[in-house]
């Protein structure tokens, strides 16, 4: 009997042990299976994480690059208005320091001069009130003796060197005041600067 208790009981713990590792075999399947679902999970969110960054990464990047391109059109738009400012402040002032009294006297002889028959013989000639007392003062007669025409001097403020000249008594005229010519000569030049500032 006490042979039989014996194993009963060898065959108990033998049950026993199979049972546990029957069981533990499964619980390590099952942590296996989770362990590997966990990895699979952590790797797709590791690349859905990478995937989201170099989306961001790639919308600052053109965002960065929109950005430096505006500033850079801004910049140089700045840059041209700058430069054709001086260009203009540099050109009037060259042009009233090289329309002296003389010099006025005789491109207005050669335009009188040059002038048809046909016009009136009035003649209106406007400029800066400086240059008006000058041209009164040293040229005027001379002028109209030269010329053999009636030539009205005016004053105009808005002048600052040069003049404007009308052959029928202000209807018409010609600008040849220090503005007009800058703007002209401004204008020629402005394809040719613009041209400089594209390439660089």
């Amino acid at each position: 009997m006490a042979q039989e208790i014996k194993d009963l009981i060898t065959k108990i713990q033998k049950e026993g042990v199979e049972e546990a590792e029957k069981q533990a075999g499964q619980v390590m399947a099952q942590a296996e299976l989770s362990a590997e679902k966990i990895v699979a999970d952590a790797r797709a969110q590791a690349r859905k994480i990478i995937e989201e960054a170099d989306s961001e990464a790639g919308k600052v990047r053109a965002s960065t690059d929109a950005s430096l391109r505006q500033a850079g059109r801004d910049l140089l738009i700045s840059l041209r208005k700058e430069i054709n400012s001086m260009l203009e402040g540099l050109l009037k002032l060259n042009v009233s320091r090289v329309l002296t009294a003389e010099e006025l006297t005789g491109i207005i002889k050669d335009l009188i001069k040059a002038a048809p028959l046909s016009l009136g013989s009035q003649i209106v000639i406007s400029l800066s009130l400086q240059d008006k007392e000058r041209l009164e003062k040293e040229f005027l007669r001379q002028l109209k003796e030269e010329t053999k025409k009636q030539v009205v001097l005016k004053s105009a403020q808005e002048i600052d060197s040069g003049f404007i000249i009308s052959f029928d008594s202000g209807k018409s005229s010609f600008d040849f005041s220090s503005q007009a010519l800058a703007d002209y000569i401004s204008g020629s030049l402005r394809p040719e600067l613009n041209k400089i500032l594209k390439s660089v």
